[in-house]
């Protein structure tokens, strides 16, 4: 059970830094963004596809870019994380 978080974890991680890729270089596209960051084409194709099902990005002839609604969700992160640690430090044993 465990593990499947952590795999989770390692997966938005990806998908994160895919999304500061495309924020940092845009337009950008999978091969740049696979050569750069070391994982692999279909990785990174998947993750810019949950971006996109999230309106975060859009994808052009010239690579992948930001939406409107990427600020807000970037400026909110910190928060979301900040929650998502303390409901995790609330499932520890004897806390």
């Amino acid at each position: 059970m465990i593990n499947s978080v952590g795999q989770e974890v390692d997966m938005l991680e990806r998908h994160l830094h895919v999304l500061q890729m495309v924020v940092d270089n845009e337009p950008i596209g999978i091969v740049k963004m696979s050569n750069e960051s070391g994982h692999a084409h279909h990785e990174i194709r998947y993750s810019l596809r949950i971006l996109e099902e999230e309106n975060l990005i859009n994808p052009t002839q010239q690579g992948a870019v930001s939406t409107d609604q990427t600020p807000s969700f970037i400026e909110n992160l910190d928060e979301q994380i900040d929650e998502m640690q303390a409901r995790i430090a609330a499932m520890k044993p004897g806390e």
